[in-house]
């Protein structure tokens, strides 16, 4: 007899009562539905009623065509466990190129995960394992994930790759990454490998959240350096806040990031580079109506790319270094990146310059921004501590101060041997960072005792709207506005360019450098060749 094509879980054996081990009801139910899909190709769907389901010691591996319905976050919930066996990793659901086999001709198909909760909290593992995620499914085919609450799990929250024809919508990924340092693959919010389907994958993710996550909140990443960077990646409305970077393309062609904000991110809020396994960073994309707002160090960085990349009309502001950083790290592509386009961005406020090149450039096009009031760091090195001074888990309180509002903005303030980075102050009060991603506090070894001394350092003597430190050649700069209005001027030069830099044959019109806090230009290097022209300085 053929299974029904919509099923209730409960009438399978689940008990979803927090204390029995559902797991393997779980595989039996998913099996048989798997095998009768398989034999007349319709698909089948589970509906999950309210209820806790222990998931204990094993994996569920995933069959094509079926699909998986809860009543709802925080009513139906799959409780990951791993008490038996510590060196097994327990996802909800895995299907894998290495584990089953997982490719083009042996695919998931036709199947929804929607309406329920993970809590991934009570999974360890003795060594960090990027497959202790909340959901392992590798080449998924006319795939839709919707509603769903993924948290506190080992590696990545929702981890699915080459995901063809897809929708990712209404994801909230929250505290996953747990044993991810920082530094290994994967610990993301939402993490996607992307190539396996060729050079075009057909994915969408929108209205989707990622907060405190241990690497990303959202990343895409090329997982076989042989493979061609695929096109037709949208990421649409959604919010990354207080990641290790906000939302990162390691390897797409043509990726579009509208609408979306990151913000409280501890590296960058949009980072392009050669973090990902195979070393390769995005190129084509366009990041386009986002706010990037108070980032721990940058708001953009930007490298590893062979370009070309646009970023057109965000808000990039109250980032604790740069607003937009042009850098490669070692390992990566460090050729010159091409086809760059800031244009009609609003870049303002940061803390450091609001673009530093420290990367080779060509063909730059620097149009029509509002370069302004950046370079906030500007207050003097500082020692205090005694009467007055008082700390709390995200906060350092002296009475006796009077600091220029976000005068130490992106500083390390040091007390004894613990540091922490500031985010923003007020006269009397520096706002500070946790620790890491999803941490409560900012002090490694405990809230420091009242009148303990503490000690800032100097500013940076240049902080400019436009540092140049690399060779950028035939650049286009036109129409922007890089000056500083604030009753104090902390931006202290429209343009710099280093003894390190060089600016060669490019045509800069029509710019307005005035108003900084020294001087409208500093060129260590003078610029060579091209054409300057109505430039009010």
């Amino acid at each position: 007899m053929s299974e029904p094509l919509a099923v209730d879980a409960r009438e399978y054996g689940l008990a979803g009562d927090g204390v029995t081990n559902d797991q393997p009801a779980f595989q039996h139910l998913v099996d048989a539905l798997g095998a009768a899909c398989a034999a007349d190709g319709r698909p089948r769907v589970v509906h999950v009623p309210a209820g806790r389901y222990l998931m204990v010691d094993e994996p569920t591996v995933w069959r094509s065509g079926v699909s998986l319905i809860g009543e709802g976050r925080g009513a139906t919930c799959f409780v990951l466990r791993n008490p038996g066996d510590r060196t097994t990793p327990v996802p909800l659901a895995w299907f894998t190129a290495r584990q089953h086999g997982a490719d083009r001709d042996n695919h998931l198909a036709d199947l929804a995960f929607a309406h329920f909760e993970i809590d991934g909290s009570g999974v360890t593992t003795e060594e960090y394992d990027p497959l202790a995620k909340g959901l392992g499914l590798q080449y998924v085919l006319r795939g839709r994930f919707s509603d769903l609450y993924i948290h506190d799990t080992a590696a990545t929250g929702f981890g699915c790759d080459f995901l063809q024809d897809t929708v990712v919508e209404g994801v909230l990924a929250e505290r996953c990454g747990r044993q991810d340092s920082g530094e290994q693959m994967g610990g993301a919010g939402i993490g996607i490998g992307i190539g396996g389907w060729g050079p075009v994958e057909r994915l969408t993710l929108t209205t989707c959240t990622a907060t405190g996550n241990g690497t990303n909140g959202i990343f895409l990443e090329l997982q076989n350096d042989e493979w061609a960077p695929p096109s037709g990646i949208r990421i649409t409305a959604c919010h990354a806040e207080d990641n290790r970077f906000g939302i990162s393309d390691w390897g797409a062609d043509g990726l579009l990031v509208t609408s979306s904000t990151m913000l409280g991110n501890h590296e960058a809020g949009f980072d392009v580079s050669s973090q990902g396994t195979t070393r390769i960073g995005g190129r084509g994309g366009i990041v386009t109506g986002c706010v990037i707002d108070g980032n721990v160090r940058d708001g953009v960085g930007l490298g590893n790319t062979p370009g070309p990349y646009a970023l057109r009309g965000n808000r990039i502001s109250n980032n604790g270094r740069y607003g937009y950083w042009e850098h490669n790290l070692a390992g990566g592509d460090e050729e010159a990146a091409a086809d760059i386009v800031l244009e009609a961005n609003d870049i303002r406020d940061n803390a450091l310059d609001g673009v530093r090149i420290d990367a080779v450039m060509r063909d730059l096009a620097l149009v029509d921004n509002r370069i302004r009031n950046n370079g906030r760091r500007g207050a003097g090195a500082v020692e205090g501590g005694g009467e007055g001074v008082r700390f709390a888990a995200l906060s350092l309180t002296d009475e006796k101060a009077d600091w220029p509002k976000d005068g130490h903005r992106g500083k390390e303030v040091a007390v004894g041997t613990q540091t922490a980075l500031v985010t923003s102050n007020s006269p009397t009060e520096l706002r500070l960072a946790p620790l890491r991603p999803g941490a409560d506090t900012a002090w490694e070894d405990g809230v420091p005792e009242p009148g303990s001394a503490y000690r800032l350092p100097d500013a940076p003597v240049l902080r400019a709207a436009l540092t140049v430190d690399a060779a950028v050649t035939r650049p286009r700069m036109h129409g922007n506005r890089m000056g500083d209005d604030q009753p104090t001027r902390t931006q202290t030069h429209g343009m710099c360019i280093t003894g390190n830099g060089s600016w060669t044959d490019g045509r800069v019109l029509d710019n307005d450098l005035s108003g900084n806090a020294r001087e409208a230009t500093r060129f260590d290097t003078e610029p060579a060749g091209g054409l300057w022209r109505d430039e009010d300085a």
